[in-house]
Order: C-alpha cells, then sequence, then structure tokens
C-alpha cells in the first residue's frame, strides 16, 4: 500500500478539540456534564454505602447494583475530567499512549456495564420464574464467578483494539481528533492506512457483547413477563413487575443511546459532528448519572435508608440550630463544654 507523503509517523501527541461546531457554548456544557459527574459520583457513592452498611442488602441483586455503581463511577472519571480540561482550560492535548489508555477505559467499563444488565436480568428471570431454587443459583459463590467473568470478558475483547492500533497503525493523516473523548472509530480515521481490520474487530466486539447481552436481555424479560401474567393475584403481579421496573428503565437508557452513538460513528455520514459528539458523550454521562436516581426511587429497599440519611441529617442541623439558639444569651463555661444534642 503506496502512503501519502503528507502522513505522520506514530504521533507521540494527539489533539482533542472537543465538539466542533459548538466552541463558543462548551463553557457552559461542561457546566452541564460537570454537575451531571458530581450528582453521579455523589448518588453512587450513597448507593454504595448504602448497600455495604445494609446486611438485609447483602443479596445477589444489590451486589450487582453496586458493582453497577463501581463501574459508573470509573467510566465517568475515565472522561469528564479531561473533557472539563478542554471545554474550559482548551488543555486539548494528550499523549498517543494516554489515549489509548483512556480508550481502554471507556470501552471495558462499557461493556462491563452491558454484562453486569445481563447478570442483574438473569438474577430477576430466576427471582420471578424460579423464587424457591434462587438462593441456591444465584449463591455467593456464583456472584463472584460472574463478577469476575463479566470484568476479564470486557478486558480480553477491548485490548486487541489496542494492540491494532498501536502496532498495525503507523501513519496518520493528522493528529487532531475530532471527539471530546479518545473514542475507538474517531482515533482509527486518523490513520493513512488500510482500517480495515480495525473496523471490523470493533464490530465484532460490539455485536459479541452489545448484540448477544441485548438477546439473552431480552428473552429473559419477556420470560419474566409471561410468568408475572400467569401470577393469579393482581397484588403478586404489580409487585413482581415492579421489581422489573428500574431495570427496563436503565436497560433501555443503556442501549438506546450506545446503539444510536456506535451505529452514527459508523454509517452517519449525514449527521452533523456536534450532534454525535453530544450524544457520544452523553451516553457515556447519563446512565452514571441517572441509575442511582431510579434505583432510588423505584426500589423501595434502596429508597429508605436514603431517605433515613438524608431525614436524620436535616433533624441534627435542626437541633444543633435550636440548641445554639436557646442558649446563645445563657451560654456558662459549664455549656461550653456540653456536646451537641447530635453527639
Amino acid at each position: 500500500m503506496s502512503i501519502s507523503n503528507i502522513t505522520i509517523f506514530m504521533p507521540s501527541v494527539l489533539t482533542l478539540i472537543g465538539i466542533p461546531g459548538l466552541e463558543s457554548v462548551q463553557c457552559w456544557i461542561g457546566i452541564l456534564f460537570c454537575a451531571m459527574y458530581l450528582i453521579a459520583m455523589i448518588g453512587n457513592s450513597l448507593l454504595l454505602i448504602i448497600i455495604i452498611s445494609e446486611h438485609s442488602l447483602h443479596q445477589p441483586m444489590y451486589i450487582f447494583l453496586g458493582m453497577l455503581g463501581v463501574t459508573d463511577i470509573a467510566l465517568s472519571t475515565s472522561i469528564v475530567p479531561k473533557m472539563l480540561g478542554i471545554f474550559w482550560f482548551h488543555v486539548t492535548e494528550i499523549y498517543f499512549d494516554s489515549c489509548l489508555l483512556q480508550m481502554w477505559f471507556i470501552h471495558t467499563f462499557q461493556c462491563t456495564e452491558s454484562g453486569i444488565l445481563l447478570a442483574m436480568a438473569l438474577d430477576r428471570y430466576v427471582a420471578i420464574c424460579y423464587p424457591l431454587r434462587h438462593a441456591a443459583i444465584f449463591s455467593h459463590q456464583l456472584v463472584t464467578q460472574i463478577a469476575a467473568m463479566v470484568t476479564l470478558r470486557a478486558a480480553v475483547l477491548v485490548t486487541p483494539c489496542l494492540i491494532l492500533i498501536r502496532f498495525r497503525l503507523q501513519f496518520y493523516h493528522t493528529t487532531v481528533i475530532s471527539h471530546s473523548y479518545c473514542e475507538h472509530m474517531a482515533v482509527v480515521k486518523l490513520a493513512a492506512e488500510n482500517i480495515r481490520v480495525n473496523k471490523i474487530y470493533g464490530l465484532f466486539v460490539a455485536f459479541t457483547v452489545a448484540g448477544l447481552d441485548i438477546v439473552l436481555i431480552t428473552l429473559s424479560y419477556i420470560q419474566i413477563f409471561i410468568t408475572v401474567f400467569r401470577l393469579p393475584q393482581k397484588k403478586a403481579r404489580l409487585k413482581a413487575f415492579n421489581t422489573c421496573v428500574a431495570h427496563i428503565c436503565v436497560f433501555l437508557q443503556f442501549y438506546s443511546l450506545g446503539f444510536f452513538s456506535f451505529f452514527a460513528h459508523r454509517f452517519g455520514s449525514h449527521i452533523p459532528p456536534y450532534i454525535h459528539i453530544l450524544f457520544s458523550s452523553t451516553y457515556l454521562l447519563v446512565p452514571p448519572f441517572l441509575n442511582p436516581l431510579v434505583y432510588g426511587a423505584k426500589t423501595k429497599q434502596i429508597r429508605v435508608p436514603m431517605v433515613k440519611i438524608f431525614c436524620s441529617k436535616i433533624y441534627c442541623e435542626k437541633n444543633v440550630y435550636v440548641y445554639l439558639f436557646v442558649n446563645s444569651n445563657t451560654i456558662s463555661q459549664h455549656d461550653k463544654t456540653t456536646k451537641s444534642p447530635c453527639y
């Protein structure tokens, strides 16, 4: 293959330009993304604290939910700091190897999240269709094995993408990435060589992970709905259905945004770049932002402890204010050593 003279051999530094066409409002977009990131961090951290501290939540469903929270924190942290650096401080340069590392983190955590959603769907399937056998099937040993397999599958499938870029593609047309983070196809398209193998492997990973997971999740919920609608009592049907509502909401928002981003990169040449990049960034930030809100609102076992945390904090602060107000004019040396009513 002949390589054009206007190429760069193995660049050491790449440039992320953010959202082309929206440079004038990137600062405001950064504020929105920062707010989503902070809410995601706080929400998922609270979720993890509640699951760890409440012994009654040490069950497969909530263990998978905790794994989802850890994955969401890691996924959003791998993209937002650099993105805000581009939007706010115009720190656009990134080392080539650092770009590949960010790409590995992003796609590995995406694949991990997809696997966790599949595990949660299978857990609900066994819990509703075979309730008497659920505890025996989903033992703590099986949950640990599933967690290890989901993480290992993601790492093993994503790693060849980096190897194919690092050792196969050596000449590049440009070092400017028209994106706000290092996405696989955005980097591959910079190459001045044949990228067919990279495209094929990217499609293989996408359909192996997302395609297989979506099919199995859909079949699980179809079977769940068939079982639920066969229940004789309406109250039992509603209770069983409510345990799946949060999972279905998370499943739909994760895969709908994901598939738009995936196909837009490969077949959406008519889509304006800023729309595609906005959706790609939103796809990575919305699941970590929404997941704790959805599960906190729809899952009673999560909602009640969370309300207790906030109510106890508000009650404590109210007592402190009342205590200080009542004693503000009559405080003595003895009062100064008296502990606050919250302690």
